[in-house]
């Protein structure tokens, strides 16, 4: 129902357009019943019609949950949260479920034996592969012949005693020596690698 200038409340505590017009639903009281509140939980568009001071007061002792047990609360709040309406996990249905996973299949991909993803190298291993430029899996012949290359490229010999280069080799044997410590010999497990 779209929102006509005469529903729309303008302030929270304007009297309701829809008001029938009579007195407060309260016994002895003779102002206008221009609020409306619930009878019960079982008809929530069953009204009282009260002044504001009764609506107030109405409100304030007003509990929906009155009367039921913790269990009962619980299970209508989860009723509540699909709106009342049964729910199951996808597929469980019938044989819809096989029908839409069919279909999915054909644009998606679904079924298809995923590659394995590469395998990545132990966190405290990283920096160092970096240092060498090496790249996960290794192993200890790579990792020496790459190192005899750095270290005669970056010796300070070769350089002319350049401090950079010192301070290069410097790091790469320290890169050396983790993975030199950290690698399996040739022969072992990776699994040893570690221990």
């Amino acid at each position: 129902m779209p929102m006509t200038r005469t529903t729309r409340r303008v302030r929270a505590f304007a009297p309701d357009p829809d008001a029938p017009g009579r007195a407060c639903d309260m016994p002895d009281c003779d102002k206008p019943g221009e609020y409306r509140a619930p009878r019960s939980r079982e008809n929530l568009r069953d009204w009282h019609w009260f002044c504001l001071e009764h609506v107030r007061a109405y409100n304030a002792g007003w509990d929906y949950y009155k009367g039921m047990s913790p269990g009962e609360i619980e299970a209508h709040l989860r009723a509540d949260t699909a709106w009342q309406r049964p729910t199951w996990p996808l597929g469980r249905a019938g044989a819809v479920g096989e029908a839409v996973e069919a279909e999915l299949a054909a644009f998606s991909g679904i079924g298809r034996p995923r590659r394995p993803e590469p395998e990545r190298a132990p966190p405290e291993l990283r920096e160092a592969l970096d240092v060498l430029g090496l790249a996960w899996p290794v192993t200890r012949e790579a990792v020496r012949a790459r190192y005899k290359e750095l270290a005669k490229r970056h010796h300070p010999d070769a350089n002319g005693g350049d401090r950079s280069a010192e301070e290069r080799l410097k790091t790469i044997n320290l890169a050396y020596a983790t993975l030199r410590s950290r690698l399996p010999a040739e022969g072992q497990p990776r699994a040893a690698a570690g221990a």
